[in-house]
């Protein structure tokens, strides 16, 4: 596992859009994983910047979202299809169809699942999946307790989880959806490179479990550390509880992401 600390927030956003940039230029059909909130916005700006200035093209390339919602209306501004439309497809070249989310219709969630996982299989997989982090450890929408082998599925959001996606929705806590659709970890850890981005304080305790607690299903981000091919993305807010923060600094100061 490769741990970064950044400078700023900035930093964080040009070492995420540099491991990105990698993966495309070396193939320009490289299969994305996005994720959504707070933490990858800066990312798909900077992956923007890079575009509008003909120094990068994501024309020939494909995604896949993490998660969605259950329950809210087509169209709805918080629903994670309308998140990435607005915060990366309209800011870079990539073609939209090509922007896959997990669309349950008129079909039950476990088919859903089941559609989504031989999408991604149709695809040759993830090449490089972006992932956040929520304060209680759970990735995607993977909550504590997840299993490790757990693959796409329909679940429960936890309350604190709704309290912290509040802000999406106007700080109203009981607008925000109770079940989704997500990722499982054994689906994102068949991803072939995990680009994790973690920035404040309030990430600080799922990072020093990510980085230095135990392994368990009780916080999902630590299944990152099976993984061989792993890069976490931190600010100083996010990196402040890790016990070997100066020695990550030392070893990685100005060494690009990815």
């Amino acid at each position: 596992m490769e741990i970064i600390i950044a400078s700023d927030r900035e930093q964080v956003a040009r070492l995420g859009a540099d491991s990105v940039a990698q993966h495309v230029l070396d193939d320009p059909e490289a299969v994305l994983g996005l994720a959504t909130g707070s933490s990858p916005l800066r990312v798909y700006q900077e992956l923007g910047r890079r575009v509008a200035a003909g120094r990068l093209s994501l024309r020939r390339c494909r995604a896949f979202l993490l998660d969605e919602y259950l329950g809210l209306p087509s169209g709805h501004p918080q629903s994670y299809r309308e998140v990435i439309e607005r915060d990366f497809v309209r800011l870079v070249d990539i073609d939209g169809a090509n922007v896959i989310g997990p669309d349950c219709g008129s079909v039950d969630a476990s088919a859903c699942g089941l559609a989504y996982e031989e999408q991604i299989a149709a695809a040759g997989g993830i090449d490089m999946q972006i992932l956040g982090v929520g304060a209680n450890g759970h990735i995607a929408f993977n909550e504590p307790g997840s299993s490790f082998s757990s693959r796409t599925r329909e679940t429960t959001l936890a309350e604190r989880t709704r309290r912290d996606n509040a802000r999406f929705f106007g700080d109203d806590v009981d607008a925000v959806p109770h079940r989704c659709i997500t990722q499982g970890v054994g689906t994102i850890l068949e991803a072939g490179h995990l680009v994790l981005i973690a920035t404040g304080e309030r990430k600080a305790r799922a990072v020093r479990e990510l980085v230095e607690g135990p392994v368990t299903e009780r916080v999902p981000v630590t299944a990152l550390q099976q993984h061989p091919q792993v890069t976490v993305l931190l600010d100083d807010a996010a990196a402040s509880l890790l016990q070997t923060r100066e020695g990550h600094r030392e070893v990685i100061t100005d060494t690009p992401g990815g």
